[in-house]
C-alpha cells in the first residue's frame, strides 16, 4: 500500500502594500539632508497656507486705506491695529504681504504649467524626430536661453500686457514672461534624455509592433525622461518668485490696486528707508527670502536623492536579509554581515583569527 501523496497548496498571492506617496523618497534622506528637506517643506507649506487662505487671514483688503471712515495714516509703525505698519498709500502692510503670497502662487502655478506643456512636448519631438526639426528647435531654444532672463521677461511682459496692468492681465503677462524663460530649460533636459533612450530595446520593440509616433513618445519615452523634472520644477518655482519680484520692482508688474505684489511694494518703500521707515521694506523682502529659501532647500534635497551621482549613503542601520547579505532601506546592497551580526568592514581580522584558531586546534590533535 503506497503512502498518499501530499499535494502542496499554492501560497496565496499577497498584493504589495502601497506606502504613503513620497514617504519612500523621504526615507532615502538622512542627517542634514533630511533636516533641509523638512525645513523647506515647512516653509512651502506655510506659503501655500497663507496664499490659499489670504482673504480669511488678512484683517483688511489689499488696497484698503480706511476703516469706519477713519484713514490708516501714512507710515504708521507696527502696532496692535497694524501688525506690520502701513505704507505711503495708507495701506496695511500685513494684509498686502498675505495677498502677495496669493499673487505669487498664481504666477508660479501658471508659469510652471505652461512651461511643462510647451517645453516637454517640444523636447520629445526634437530628440526623437531629429533632422531639420531638431536643428530648428535647438537653434530657437539656444537663442532664448542666451538672452538675459530679466530683460526677456520685461519685453514679453510688455508685449503680452499691451501696457495695461489689470489683476488677471498682470498675472497672465508675468506668467507668460516667466514661461518664456523656463521653456528652454525643460526643452534641453527632455531633448537630451530622449536622444539617449530612443535607441533602447523597448522603444525599438514598440516601433516594430507598429505603434504610432505619438504613442511611442508619450507612452514609452515620456516616463523615462522626466525623472529630473521634479527638481527643476521646484528650483524654477524659486526663480519665478525672484523674476516676478524683479518685474514688480522695475515697474513692469501688477498695479497695486489690482493685486498685491512684493516686488512692487519694495519699490515703493525705497524712498522711506533712508528716513528710518523700515517696515515697508523688511516684511515684503522677508517674505520673498523665506519662499525662495524653502523651494531651494526642497529642490537641492530632491536633487541629492534623485541624482545617482549626488546620492549619499544612509547612516541608519540597514536591515539584514539572511546571514550574509544586507539590503539598505534604499534597496541597494550594502556590506556583508558576519555570523555574529557585525559588519565585515568593521572587523577585518575576524576571518584570519578564526583560521588561526582552527590551525592551532589541528596542531593539538596531531600532537
Amino acid at each position: 500500500m503506497t503512502a498518499p501523496e501530499l499535494v502542496a497548496e499554492p501560497a496565496p498571492v499577497v498584493a504589495p502594500r502601497r506606502g504613503v506617496p513620497g514617504f519612500r523618497l523621504f526615507s532615502m534622506t538622512a542627517g542634514m539632508q533630511r533636516v533641509t528637506l523638512i525645513a523647506g517643506l515647512v516653509l512651502i507649506a506655510g506659503f501655500l497656507f497663507v496664499a490659499v487662505f489670504a482673504p480669511l487671514l488678512a484683517p483688511y483688503g489689499l488696497a484698503q486705506t480706511a476703516e469706519n471712515g477713519v484713514s490708516f495714516g501714512q507710515y504708521q509703525p507696527p502696532s496692535a491695529q497694524h501688525w506690520f505698519g502701513t505704507t505711503v498709500a495708507q495701506e496695511d502692510v500685513f494684509s498686502r504681504v498675505l495677498y502677495g503670497a496669493r499673487t505669487a502662487l498664481w504666477v508660479i502655478v501658471v508659469s510652471l504649467v505652461l512651461s511643462l506643456f510647451v517645453g516637454v512636448p517640444l523636447g520629445l519631438v526634437s530628440g526623437y524626430v531629429g533632422r531639420w526639426v531638431d536643428r530648428v528647435l535647438v537653434t530657437v531654444m539656444d537663442a532664448l536661453y542666451a538672452f538675459p532672463t530679466l530683460l526677456l521677461a520685461i519685453v514679453v511682459s510688455i508685449v503680452v500686457s499691451g501696457g495695461e496692468s489689470s489683476g488677471f492681465g498682470g498675472v497672465l503677462s508675468a506668467a507668460v514672461a516667466i514661461t518664456t524663460i523656463f521653456v528652454p530649460q525643460y526643452f534641453r533636459v527632455v531633448r537630451n534624455a530622449t536622444v539617449a533612450v530612443k535607441q533602447e530595446p523597448y522603444v525599438d520593440a514598440a516601433r516594430v509592433t507598429g505603434a504610432s509616433t505619438a504613442r511611442i513618445l508619450f507612452r514609452h519615452i515620456l516616463a523615462n525622461v522626466t525623472q529630473s523634472l521634479p527638481v527643476i520644477v521646484t528650483l524654477n518655482g524659486a526663480e519665478a518668485i525672484l523674476t516676478l519680484a524683479g518685474l514688480g520692482f522695475l515697474g513692469f508688474g501688477i498695479e497695486s490696486t489690482q493685486a498685491a505684489e512684493w516686488g512692487f511694494d519694495l519699490n515703493k518703500s525705497l524712498a522711506a528707508v533712508s528716513n528710518g521707515i523700515w517696515w515697508t521694506a523688511v516684511f515684503p523682502g522677508t517674505a520673498i527670502v523665506l519662499v525662495v529659501l524653502g523651494m531651494t532647500l526642497v529642490g537641492e534635497s530632491l536633487n541629492e536623492v534623485l541624482n545617482p551621482l549626488l546620492r549619499t549613503r544612509r547612516t541608519a542601520a540597514p536591515v539584514a536579509v539572511g546571514s550574509d547579505v544586507v539590503i539598505g532601506a534604499t534597496g541597494e546592497t550594502e556590506m556583508p554581515v558576519l555570523g555574529d551580526g557585525s559588519d565585515a568592514e568593521t572587523e577585518p581580522d575576524a576571518e584570519p583569527a578564526a583560521l588561526k584558531e582552527d590551525s592551532r586546534r589541528l596542531e593539538g590533535d596531531h600532537a
